[in-house]
Order: structure tokens, then C-alpha cells, then sequence
């Protein structure tokens, strides 16, 4: 597997900053807008962003996130992610609410008070042979270097990584899970959407992936917007894998960098799994995603503007 460089060019770094939704509890919060399809149209700004977790979220973010307008908010954890982190401090929402929703077992949305309000889903996408959080809590509590390297060493770690991309093509309930994002960015009362997970990174990224494909945009574009996680993530990554070392949780906390970075390889891995089972992204579209022309119709409608604009 190619390793990605956590540093970035500068343009890189540019683009991202370009992108970046300023909010310090949520560093990989960006926008997808700007994007330019085959046909030469441009993604809105401001209507698909894409994210880290927002339990984080500071209270300077509180007006910022406001200002953002968003309508929808799509948290893709799982039961445990939410319970362990805390659930979405969204502005607008109460904490009590927004708690009972995250614990429940299904796909529940809950709304603040009147018609211009806040609604947040949650939609948790786990798969619990490939649970990244287990692992890791795994490596973590027993501090045996000889099982740590047995769990993530010699490329496992990365293999796992591989194997969650593929899931997320070929499980059912994965997949409709990802649909129902796409429909909410699609629905006429949908935009502003911002879809998230715990990194921003992989569920996140997918979805993204999913959406930019679909519009049309260029697939070395889409793997582009996918590593940018790696140019916003990298002082948080750093600080986390040396503080697992100094902590003494782990000799060799660099087996833990395949579960934290974006990898072109993870991305390739899911969009191999689509032509594997369907030939074809159209074909996927249609029947590995369940969604039909009215869907990437209401998509073009909602996020893009004129060619040129």
C-alpha cells in the first residue's frame, strides 16, 4: 500500500482553507461547493458540506454553524461512537433530545420547535466486522506490544481499512443508509445538508464520493476532495499517535496511522467493489443504491449552479 503524506501542497492547503467551515470543534468541516462537473457546471457553496463529529464544537462555533443555515443535519456513528464522544452539539436543539435519539437502535430524526428549525438524523452505518473503534480500543487496552502487532502490523490495519470500503458496497443496509443521504440532498426542502461521522474521513468520505460522482464530477477530483482529509487532519493525528507513545499506551503507535489517515487505496477499494457487483456506477445507482433519475435530478437542481458560475 502507497502511504499518503500527511503534508500537502501548498495549493492543497489552499483549496482546503478555501473550503474550510472554520469551526475549531470540528476541523474537517468543509464544503463541497466549487466542485466543476463534466458539463461544466459548478457545485453551490454552501448547500452539501461534509464533516467531523460535532460533539466537539466550541461555543465560538455556535454562531458560526447558525450562520451556516443548515437545514439537515446526518450523523452516520454508530450506537457506541455516539455514547463514548457524546452526542451532536447542534445549535438550536436540546441536549436532551438529541441524547435520545442518538441511543435509539434505528434511523430517528428529531427536530427543533417551528418550521425553520434545525433537524438532526441519525444513521448509524457500523459494520461490526470491520469496526475501526473496536480495534483500536482493542490495541489500546491491552498494552502488549506482540498482540498489538499481531492485530495492525504487517499491513493488517490497512487490510482492514480495505475491507470497510468494500462493506460499504456491499451491504445492504450500508447502502441504504448512504441513499438516504443523497435523497435528503435531493429533496426540495433538503440543502443546506452537512453529513458527518466521527473523522470526517471514511463513511464521510464515501458519501462524498458517492454525491461528487453522481453530479459528474471527475474521479481524480473526487479521490482529491477524499485525501484532503489528510491536510486538515494531520496536527490532530500527530498529536494522538505521540500521545499514545508518551502515554505508554503502545511502543509503536505508527500501526495506528492506516485507521487514521485517508488512503487512495481505502477509496479505489470501494469504487473496485462497484464495478465487481454492478459493471458500472449508473448500474450502482440504480440498483446497488435503490435511487432513481428523479434523485440525481433533484441533486442537479439543488447543488448546481449555471456552467461558468
Amino acid at each position: 500500500m502507497t502511504e499518503q503524506p500527511v503534508a500537502a501542497s501548498a495549493a492543497a492547503v489552499e483549496e482546503l482553507a478555501a473550503r474550510s467551515l472554520g469551526l475549531a470543534g470540528a476541523v474537517n468541516a468543509r464544503d463541497l461547493g466549487g466542485y466543476r462537473t463534466a458539463d461544466g457546471r459548478v457545485l453551490r457553496s454552501g448547500v452539501a458540506l461534509r464533516s467531523d463529529g460535532l460533539n466537539r464544537l466550541v461555543e465560538a462555533d455556535l454562531p458560526l454553524f447558525t450562520a451556516l443555515g443548515v437545514r439537515h443535519v446526518v450523523d452516520l456513528r454508530s450506537l457506541d461512537e455516539v455514547r463514548e464522544a457524546g452526542p451532536d452539539r447542534v445549535p438550536g436543539l436540546p441536549v436532551a433530545e438529541i441524547s435520545a435519539v442518538e441511543l435509539s437502535d434505528r434511523p430517528l430524526s428529531v427536530s427543533a420547535a417551528g418550521p425553520d428549525g434545525i433537524t438532526l438524523h441519525h444513521l448509524p452505518v457500523f459494520a461490526a466486522d470491520y469496526d475501526i473503534y473496536v480495534a483500536l480500543r482493542d490495541a489500546l487496552a491491552d498494552r502488549d506490544p506482540a498482540k498489538q502487532e499481531a492485530l495492525l502490523g504487517e499491513g493488517r490495519a490497512a487490510q482492514m481499512m480495505i475491507g470497510l470500503y468494500r462493506w460499504f458496497v456491499t451491504d445492504a443496509l450500508a447502502r441504504e443508509r448512504f441513499a438516504t443521504v443523497l435523497r435528503l440532498l435531493a429533496a426540495p426542502d433538503g440543502p443546506p445538508v452537512l453529513f458527518h461521522c466521527t473523522a470526517g474521513k471514511d463513511r464521510t468520505g464515501w458519501t462524498a464520493a458517492l454525491l461528487l460522482t453522481a453530479l459528474g464530477v471527475d474521479q481524480e477530483t473526487v479521490y482529491e476532495d477524499y485525501l484532503l482529509t489528510n491536510v486538515r487532519s494531520a496536527a490532530i493525528v500527530e498529536h494522538i499517535v505521540d500521545s499514545f507513545g508518551t502515554r505508554g499506551l503502545m511502543a509503536d503507535p505508527s500501526l495506528l496511522l492506516p485507521l487514521f489517515r485517508a488512503d487512495r487505496d481505502y477509496l479505489a477499494a470501494a469504487f473496485a467493489e462497484v464495478e465487481t457487483g454492478w459493471g458500472d456506477f449508473q448500474a450502482f445507482w440504480r440498483d446497488g443504491l435503490g435511487l432513481e433519475e428523479a434523485v440525481l435530478a433533484g441533486l442537479r437542481k439543488n447543488l448546481l449552479g449555471d456552467a461558468g458560475h
